[in-house]
């Protein structure tokens, strides 16, 4: 299927992304003008072999690098966020998109409800309604039980399932997800597709990840395959 669709449709619309490293003076492109639209709601797998450009386009379209060359449009007045100043693009990022990556990146001395909490708290929300929404949410992945254990007391898969509740806590309209099951069982694997899936329906977050698994990938609306920094 086409990665591109009307724009006025879109939730994100990317063009023509470039990106290159250079080693010495030799140029390595990383990913050579990639276009991908993304409507609202909808659920995204890019796959592919390994040093194909996934990763790379992800971190550029959740904003954690700038493309070399090319333009990223966000919502419904289609502003191309990289024009945007630091701070702009800092307040866009907790503002609009959760992230959630192979590692899940817990604070090992907090318990599992004050890592969901810390986003919302760091955004300055009160600690009591912050409190509630991470309870909440904890509930939601199946976690009411485990609410003070601290990450190194909780299984792979429950710290999996803290960080993508934690990644939800500020409603943001995209979730991007790098390799997300990456060090999980097939047991949990199952768990979190399936909790993706019904985060999708509960919440209308649109999901883009970056996955080998096939299975997951396959639990997508749609699946884009990339090769030698493109889609094909």
């Amino acid at each position: 299927m086409s990665s591109q669709m009307n724009s006025s449709s879109c939730l994100l619309r990317a063009e023509k992304i470039k990106k290159s490293f250079f080693k010495g003076k030799k140029e390595i492109e990383v990913v050579r003008g990639v276009d991908l639209a993304i409507s609202p709601g909808e659920m995204v797998a890019i796959t592919g072999a390994s040093g194909v450009g996934k990763s790379t386009l992800l971190h550029i379209l959740g904003t954690l690098e700038a493309p070399s060359g090319g333009h990223v449009f966000y919502g419904q007045k289609q502003q191309d966020i990289f024009k945007y100043t630091e701070k702009e693009l800092s307040s866009f990022r907790n503002r609009t998109l959760g992230f959630v990556f192979q590692f899940h990146y817990l604070l090992p001395e907090f318990s599992a409800l004050e890592n969901v909490m810390m986003p919302a708290l760091i955004a300055g929300h009160g600690r009591q309604v912050s409190e509630k929404q991470a309870r909440g949410l904890l509930e939601f992945v199946g976690l009411s039980h485990r609410l003070e254990h601290r990450p190194s007391e909780l299984s792979g898969g429950e710290q999996q399932r803290v960080a993508i509740a934690r990644s939800v806590i500020l409603r943001p309209k995209l979730l991007l997800a790098d390799e997300l099951t990456g060090n999980l069982d097939s047991t949990n694997r199952n768990h979190v597709m399936e909790l993706l899936g019904r985060l999708n329906q509960a919440t209308g977050v649109s999901i883009l990840l970056v996955t080998h698994d096939q299975t997951l990938a396959n639990k997508m609306h749609r699946v884009l395959v990339m090769k030698d920094g493109q889609f094909v």
